[in-house]
């Protein structure tokens, strides 16, 4: 049987994008419905944001912003368009930050990543994500009610249980962090419980290196697969086999619009550059617009050899928030991103901040495509304006710069 689950997964990429923008005006009429969003998008024409050039025009909203949101207009800033008295759960995640689920069927889109990892109706699952007050664990359990799954909500803890439960039970596949996953492999072999039927296993909420991958599949689970997702937006990304075999890549679920940006602004950036991760959702009940995640990451090329055809992305790459102290003021990456925009000549830049501790050097390295005369000069100046602070500036070769989304490199010594 196919690990395909629907016929949107293998759409003609540009037949997808229409679709996308075909929906985005309604998507972004029914948001300014609710009270928070018709602040954020006060003014935008709905009927005109119809392609990628418009919606690159309208603000982010950073999670980083949710927790002020929130306290400003409870329980969810004004950003949903269900009432929440009128919403299947309320979770509260650290911060704290308030998460809304609605009633429609697999609410957070995670029958996709648990359908590529082979499972199916009448498959059994461990599911270790914690059922206290997060949403995790209900995003499995709302793709395993789709699918036909029978789910052990076994949380979080309590290791000896887990290992008597998969023994007795005998579920085909473990969902929930790696971490957790491997203590109980240690713990099964500690007890000498056999828990050979586990051969699958779909992973988030952590790293998993390839050395852990790879030790999970030496120690009994041979399919491993990860998954990119947020309380905010449920499944964002995830991973895929082909013969048994990982694919590259995480695949872009359906239903949202990727834009990788410059971190510290909302700029586009170019196909395979290292940016921050930005959403649009088409939840109904909690649509998100430009919703910046505050995750890089970066587009990889070409279409998944599983024969789903959406955007990949490469994975988790670290945090877009770079902010750093320099001589005790804080440099933003907005603050450069605004520099990048006052001299359109700089191809790419980065902030390197050097020495000890009490005596920072802040050197700005850039990649120019043509340098005036006076072009350092020019630059040094907007540097200080903009961050009130006094740098050198540095020209490189074009291509010297890492490609890994940082504008900001703190590299003083601290000893």
């Amino acid at each position: 049987m196919s690990d395909i689950l629907d016929p949107l997964e293998q759409r003609l990429p540009q037949q997808r994008e229409a679709d996308l923008m075909a929906n985005l005006p309604q998507l972004i009429a029914r948001a300014q419905g609710a009270s928070g969003w018709a602040r954020i998008l006060h003014g935008v024409p709905a009927a005109e944001i119809r392609d990628r050039a418009a919606l690159a025009q309208l603000p982010l909203t950073r999670k980083s912003d949710l927790y002020n949101l929130q306290a400003q207009q409870p329980p969810f800033g004004g950003l949903t368009t269900t009432p929440h008295r009128q919403l299947r759960r309320l979770y509260v995640s650290p911060g704290p930050i308030f998460d809304p689920e609605g009633y429609s069927q697999d609410w957070w889109r995670f029958a996709r990543p648990m359908r590529a990892l082979g499972l199916r109706a009448g498959h059994l699952i461990q599911n270790c994500f914690a059922y206290h007050f997060t949403p995790a664990a209900f995003m499995v359990e709302g793709a395993a009610s789709k699918l036909g799954c029978a789910v052990i909500p076994a949380g979080s803890g309590q290791t000896e249980l887990q290992v008597q439960a998969m023994s007795a039970l005998r579920p085909d596949a473990y969902v929930g962090t790696p971490s957790f996953l491997k203590i109980i492999i240690e713990k099964a072999r500690e007890m000498g419980a056999d828990i050979a039927t586990l051969q699958r296993a779909l992973l988030s909420a952590e790293a998993l290196p390839p050395s852990l991958r790879q030790w999970f599949q030496d120690n009994g689970v041979p399919h491993v697969l990860q998954l990119y997702a947020s309380a905010d937006i449920g499944n964002i990304a995830y991973e895929s086999l082909s013969n048994g075999q990982l694919n590259p890549g995480m695949i872009l679920d359906e239903d949202l619009i990727l834009e990788i940006v410059r971190p510290g602004s909302g700029d586009p950036v170019a196909v395979g550059e290292v940016g921050e991760v930005v959403l649009t959702s088409f939840n109904p009940d909690y649509p998100l617009i430009r919703f910046a995640t505050g995750d890089l990451s970066a587009v990889l090329e070409g279409v998944s050899p599983c024969g789903r055809t959406n955007t990949r992305i490469k994975g988790w790459m670290g945090r877009a928030d770079q902010v750093t102290k320099v001589r005790g003021m804080f440099v933003h990456p907005s603050q450069l991103a605004e520099v990048l925009k006052r001299h359109p000549q700089i191809l790419k830049a980065r902030l390197v901040v050097s020495g000890a501790m009490a005596n920072d050097v802040m050197t700005l390295h850039c990649e120019l495509a043509a340098a005036a005369a006076d072009a350092a000069e020019q630059i040094a100046t907007s540097l200080r304006e903009v961050t009130k602070l006094r740098g050198e500036v540095l020209f490189v070769a074009p291509g010297s710069l890492p490609n890994d989304g940082k504008l900001i490199e703190d590299a003083r010594k601290y000893e």
